[in-house]
């Protein structure tokens, strides 16, 4: 499960960066397609608009591998095994534990505290 995870990991870094590269390379839409790659090789290798719809379409593509890397990451997160033990195991107690006095039994605790601390309780 570490090796998927780590592999999407870096597919989903590629893809980042790739995005950011395609994203930084394209001009607006104002922009003179000569001044990206000098002032007449813009016809060369994709043609006039050709650069414009490939850069797009790139990033298009880099945007929808990131967006799927990104909930796959997601989900191996989640569904990564929790560790043994309960939740509450490391909870802190914010109650003091109560220990019996030094003397041994309660002094006073008879019958009759018993029998008014059971009419206290609601039937």
């Amino acid at each position: 499960m570490d090796y998927l995870f780590f592999l999407v990991l870096m597919v989903h870094i590629l893809a980042a960066v790739g995005v950011i590269g395609l994203v930084l390379v394209q001009h607006g839409k104002g922009a003179d397609m000569g001044a990206a790659f000098g002032s007449g090789a813009s016809g060369s290798l994709f043609g006039a608009t050709g650069s414009a719809n490939f850069l797009s379409r790139a990033t298009a593509v880099l945007a929808t591998v990131f967006f799927l890397t990104s909930l796959s990451l997601a989900f191996l997160a989640s569904s990564k095994p929790k560790t043994t033990g309960s939740v509450m195991q490391d909870a802190v107690n914010s109650a003091p534990v109560q220990t019996p006095p030094a003397g041994g039994a309660d002094k006073g605790a008879g019958p009759s505290d018993a029998d008014s601390k059971a009419k206290d309780i609601p039937k």
